[in-house]
């Protein structure tokens, strides 16, 4: 089905892998409309809930887009191409399931922002993270500027941004930016796990959950406390709450419906 990625399937997690190793993951336009086909396939699937997204090979997640199609893109084309990739990156932030993230090696460029774009980032021991795009003329496209500044500030993300560098995985999530930190050959194991942990979890509950604190960047602190409320009465028409606290009660275990 698909040429450059693949998806796999669970217990109720879909992994996708980019699937390029020998360009090191890197993203071509090609490869931006499979994953929005497939994240989008994804939100469809009453049985996946949640994903990781990852990148096959042991050097690189995604070592960031692809140079080779992009030295021969005039300034319209380059437009597009950063339009697509600001529309799969919206895609993944916004997806009603958690995406995390799962970086081995490089994460550079147009990787780091799709690392970004997911729920929450864990990383490998021999991870590296940056934006070097100001070291080839030209700058992040798919939406880095923004979402780094969310995590680590201004003055971090300009210096991260402007200068080019890369940084380990501890000192990325010293700057708050990866949330764990594991060995390389432990990664996938413990992403799994958080994965798992996640899906059998009430789903409406947690969609409505990522909705709200994807909300409090963008909207007003009154108006996202007042969609808390209602969406917090929402979860209390749902057969899951009602079953799920009964459960509790009983202090018996109850497998979430999503109804």
């Amino acid at each position: 089905m698909y040429k450059n990625i693949k998806v796999e399937k669970k217990d109720k997690v879909a992994v996708v892998y980019v699937d390029r190793p020998k360009a090191l993951n890197a993203l071509n336009s090609e490869v931006l409309d499979e994953l929005y086909n497939a994240f989008d396939e994804l939100e469809k699937d009453d049985e996946v809930r949640a994903v990781i997204l990852t990148g096959s090979g042991e050097k690189a997640f995604v070592a960031g887009a692809d140079i080779a199609e992009m030295s021969k893109m005039n300034a319209v084309e380059a437009y597009q191409f950063a339009e697509k990739g600001h529309r799969l990156m919206n895609k993944i932030d916004n997806l009603e399931k958690p995406v995390i993230a799962a970086v081995n090696g490089y994460a550079l460029g147009g990787g780091l922002e799709i690392a970004l774009a997911c729920d929450f980032i864990y990383a490998s021991e021999n991870a590296k993270l940056g934006f070097p795009e100001v070291t080839l003329g030209i700058h992040p496209g798919f939406g880095g500027t923004q979402r780094i500044t969310k995590f680590v500030g201004k003055g971090v993300a300009k210096e991260l941004v402007l200068t080019g560098k890369m940084v380990s995985a501890e000192e990325a999530k010293e700057m708050g930016f990866v949330n764990k930190v594991v060995p390389q050959e432990k990664l996938m194991d413990e992403v799994m796990k958080v994965a798992q942990t996640i899906a059998n979890n009430g789903p409406i509950a947690v969609k409505l959950a990522k909705r709200l604190v994807n909300a409090s960047y963008s909207s007003p602190p009154d108006k996202v406390s007042q969609l808390e409320v209602m969406s917090f009465g929402i979860c209390f028409e749902t057969e899951d709450q009602k079953k799920g606290m009964e459960a509790f009660l009983k202090r018996e275990k109850y497998q979430f419906q999503g109804k």
